[in-house]
């Protein structure tokens, strides 16, 4: 299993021993959740705090765009040095479009989808994305319950990816802990986003360590 924490639940008055953390751990990944307030109700940050971050963290990047218009900030994106690049198929007029865009940008497209749409909307463009992503639970804000129809959908999710060969990653993101990342792992989930339960614990890099041993 990988594993990406998302910096969303560290400590920003604290930032920097946190990301050496993440660099000194088995994380795969470091998640970037950007919000804007209008997709959803909340703000987080925005690039002068990620160009700041990605120049202390040696892990890739996974900037997940919680925002309107995502297309709009492919190149910023890009010049961050992220490897994946995850827009919400609620957020873009035109899907298709915008994972070509990302991709020829240099980065992995990822697509995110919110607890209410069904995998099978992504039925056109799947054989096109490089990582899907299952939220478990409404996106915005951090430490929410987790959503246990997420389990189903990772399900369908994978044999959706499966059914046509895809190599993409199935990333879950929402109320993730050992007990509810050993379901995801037995659904097919292959990475997972872990906030609180990675930043609150007392020894995160084990916590980070028993995660990818799922």
């Amino acid at each position: 299993m990988k594993v990406a924490p998302s910096l969303l639940a560290a400590n920003f008055a604290d930032l920097r021993p946190q990301l050496e953390m993440i660099n000194n751990s088995e994380a795969d990944y470091l998640h970037l959740d950007v919000m804007d307030g209008v997709f959803v109700p909340n703000i987080s940050f925005g690039f002068p705090v990620m160009k700041s971050v990605s120049k202390v963290v040696t892990k890739p990047l996974d900037v997940h765009l919680m925002i309107v218009e995502p297309d709009r900030w492919i190149s910023q994106v890009r010049d961050l040095g992220a490897k994946v690049m995850n827009v919400h198929a609620e957020a873009c007029t035109h899907l298709y479009s915008t994972i070509q865009h990302i991709k020829q940008a240099g980065m992995k497209a990822g697509v995110t989808l919110c607890p209410a749409t069904p995998v099978s909307s992504l039925v056109d463009v799947i054989a096109e994305i490089d990582l899907l992503l299952i939220m478990s639970v409404e996106p915005g804000f951090g430490g929410q319950p987790f959503i246990r129809h997420s389990i189903k959908k990772v399900a369908e999710a994978r044999e959706m990816l499966s059914s046509i060969g895809s190599k993409a990653e199935l990333e879950v993101d929402g109320g993730v802990n050992m007990q509810t990342g050993f379901e995801l792992a037995q659904a097919g989930a292959s990475m997972l986003v872990a906030g609180s339960f990675v930043f609150g614990a007392e020894d995160p890099a084990n916590v980070i360590r028993s995660l990818r041993a799922l």
